[in-house]
């Protein structure tokens, strides 16, 4: 579907801005809409094909930002407690896109049975199955976000008692049940492909895909939180303070049998898809290329690196799912401009250094061929090809083909700009992403980029697989290693995945990696591996935070503070800038931070009025986002908080402008 088939649904937009508002708040839809809509198979496809705005995208690449995987040039507030506080208004407890797919479900469903819908069949039966699709992404978000969650399937009458019954939490595992079940439903009734739309549109293995991701973050939240207020039954869990959760009994009978449950539906759900997605070749750009034209040539006709650049993505194996953009109708993105200009954040210096040696060793492991962090082009040497092409290095080639405003191209990647405070277009760590990058210059300037964006990649079923089959029987299975190495060859790393696991040393990977990490102690060193191969093949791809706090991984902080690192300033590199513009220890006039702290740049550790200045910390109660006062009122008797049956998360008080408890 080109994007022009989203704009079909641009009736249903007045309609729908409606319904931006809080469960309690929403009018019925029958009440605005026409008695003859949702009657006939297009119409089923323009509602549905709206919904899709809450679809994830990373066209730019910088979905992994504030995590230990990139930064930003300004700190994340949920990394310094204390600054993170409870709302009056707002957060993640919503219901909107919930409510459209319910309107649509509970209207549809019947009229289908009555047989009151034209269209095909099979058309009819795959728009449907999109709303499961929709309803289960909507459902999954709130999982992440607050945990136990209120299970309406239904559309509901402007009654305050009926709407204060319906804001009961579920317990988190009959939640992800729920988005289950809701994923059988649209894997059921969807096609292997859209009847119109192609891969801009749901498809079962996009179904399948989800499928894994939601049982994999389940069945690892509850393993790894289990004995925690976090989870079901788990000490202080406050569920137990409202009567309708007090006698909760898990549906397999304990927890473990929960984590075993869904880490076994992740594994199904992720063999179906990765064995139906054959990996995208990758040319390594070539590895015998000298020159930067050369390599910049090369990248351009890599099918790996066009996966992530092109116009057109449908001919992609690995890609499921994608959105489109026509400069014919106006329909464009800033994403190569964007690109180009670094956008205020890097890749860390943590990112960097976990990325393998092309002969599967580590970087300090004995015999690695390692060149050292004295500039980029050292970094980049003899290492895994996905950081070898997507790390920038100084000298390389930007544009092939020039741009004709002339103006926004920018032909040769320069010294990273590690200075500039105005706007966005400054290299925050010296490390520069180039995943994604278009070499195309027509391509560049404000809003002329047409480059595709991808949802869903199904190389995620591959590690999906891996760490859930890992985490139920700790083994590496035939079908992992065969996963495993696949990936591994595609990314010109020596498929010898033992090798690399006899070389590891945790200690040293602790330093910077927080994935080594679950509930504050380390990993072996097999599920450690498993995890750094995800990160290094999903860069920027907006799951890493997600996976930190499946993992529990970031208790760490708890104890002791993380500096955010980047490049190694302080070596031959800082002979890239002027000695004079290289200002630190000066208070707010710092421009880095002091080598005597650290050789490599510290993000937030130039200015100690920064919040940042001592660290990253963290505390318990940010893995769940607290619910903001509105809503435990709304539900209330005479505004007694205590009388509304929603609880709030661990760790937060019902109390607006107020940190977590302790803070």
């Amino acid at each position: 579907m080109k994007t022009r088939n989203i704009l079909m649904a641009a009736g249903l937009v007045t309609l729908l801005n409606a319904c931006n508002k809080d469960l309690l708040e929403i009018p019925p839809l029958s009440k605005v809409t026409p008695e003859n809509y949702l009657t006939e198979e297009s119409q089923l496809a323009a509602y549905a094909i709206k919904q899709y705005e809450g679809l994830p995208i990373f066209g730019y690449f910088d979905g992994d930002a504030h995590t230990d995987v990139a930064a930003r040039r300004v700190y994340d507030a949920k990394y310094t407690p204390g600054q993170w506080r409870v709302a009056q208004t707002g957060g993640a407890w919503s219901f909107t896109s919930i409510f459209q797919c319910n309107y649509f479900l509970e209207t549809v469903l019947p009229r289908l049975a009555a047989g009151k819908i034209t269209g095909s069949e099979a058309g009819i039966k795959h728009y449907i199955g999109e709303i499961y699709y929709l309803r289960a992404w909507a459902y999954f978000d709130k999982l992440q976000g607050l945990g136990d969650f209120p299970i309406i399937k239904t559309t509901l009458t402007d009654d305050k008692k009926l709407l204060t019954e319906a804001s009961k939490r579920m317990p988190q595992n009959e939640v992800a049940r729920f988005i289950l079940s809701d994923l059988d439903s649209a894997i059921l009734l969807m096609g292997n492909t859209a009847p119109s739309g192609g891969k801009n549109r749901l498809s079962k293995l996009c179904a399948q895909l989800l499928k894994s991701r939601v049982a994999l973050y389940e069945g690892t939240f509850l393993k790894y939180f289990k004995g925690t207020a976090y989870v079901p039954n788990g000490p202080e869990w406050p569920g137990k303070t409202k009567d309708y959760n007090a006698s909760y009994q898990f549906p397999s009978g304990s927890i473990d049998g929960e984590i075993d449950f869904f880490l076994t539906e992740a594994m199904n759900a992720a063999k179906a898809v990765a064995d139906a997605v054959p990996l995208v070749n990758n040319t390594m750009a070539a590895r015998a290329e000298t020159s930067n034209e050369d390599f910049a040539v090369a990248s351009e006709a890599n099918p790996y690196c066009r996966m992530f650049s092109s116009t057109d993505l449908s001919g992609f194996s690995e890609v499921l799912l994608w959105r489109d953009y026509d400069l014919g109708l106006g329909v464009s993105n800033g994403i190569p401009n964007t690109i180009q200009a670094a956008h205020g954040w890097g890749l860390t210096r943590g990112y960097v250094d976990r990325f393998l040696m092309a002969n599967g060793l580590p970087i300090y492991a004995p015999g690695s061929g390692y060149a050292g962090d004295d500039s980029i082009q050292l970094v980049r040497e003899n290492r895994d090809g996905r950081l070898w092409l997507f790390l920038a290095q100084p000298g390389q080639i930007n544009i092939l083909k020039p741009s004709p405003l002339g103006t926004h191209a920018t032909p040769v990647v320069t010294y990273p700009d590690i200075l500039n405070l105005i706007g966005n277009h400054d290299n925050v760590t010296g490390y520069m992403s180039r995943k994604g990058n278009v070499y195309d210059g027509a391509q560049l300037g404000n809003g002329r980029g047409d480059v595709g964006s991808i949802s869903l990649r199904g190389t995620e079923a591959y590690f999906n697989y891996m760490e859930a089959s890992y985490e139920k029987t700790g083994t590496v299975d035939g079908t992992a290693k065969t996963y495993w190495e696949a990936i591994r060859k595609r990314a010109g790393v020596d498929i010898d995945f033992l090798k690399t696991i006899a070389a590891t040393d945790l200690s040293k990977e602790a330093a910077n990696d927080w994935g080594v990490y679950s509930a504050g102690v380390m990993v072996d060193k097999t599920l450690y591996n498993i995890r750094r191969e995800r990160s290094c093949e999903l860069m920027g791809e907006g799951l890493r935070y997600m996976d930190l706090r499946r993992w529990r991984a970031l208790d760490r902080m708890s104890a002791e503070p993380y500096h955010v690192e980047g490049f190694k300033l302080w070596g031959p590199i800082k002979n890239w800038y002027k000695a004079s513009t290289l200002t630190y220890s000066i208070g707010d006039r710092s421009t880095v931070s002091d080598p005597a702290l650290s050789p490599y740049l510290r993000i937030y550790q130039k200015t100690p009025t920064v919040l940042a200045f001592t660290g990253y910390r963290w505390t318990m109660a940010h893995y769940f986002s607290p619910i903001a006062m509105q809503h435990f009122l709304i539900t209330s008797d005479n505004n007694d908080v205590t009388t509304s049956p929603i609880y709030q998360n661990p760790g937060w008080p019902v109390e607006a402008n107020k940190p977590a408890l302790g803070f």
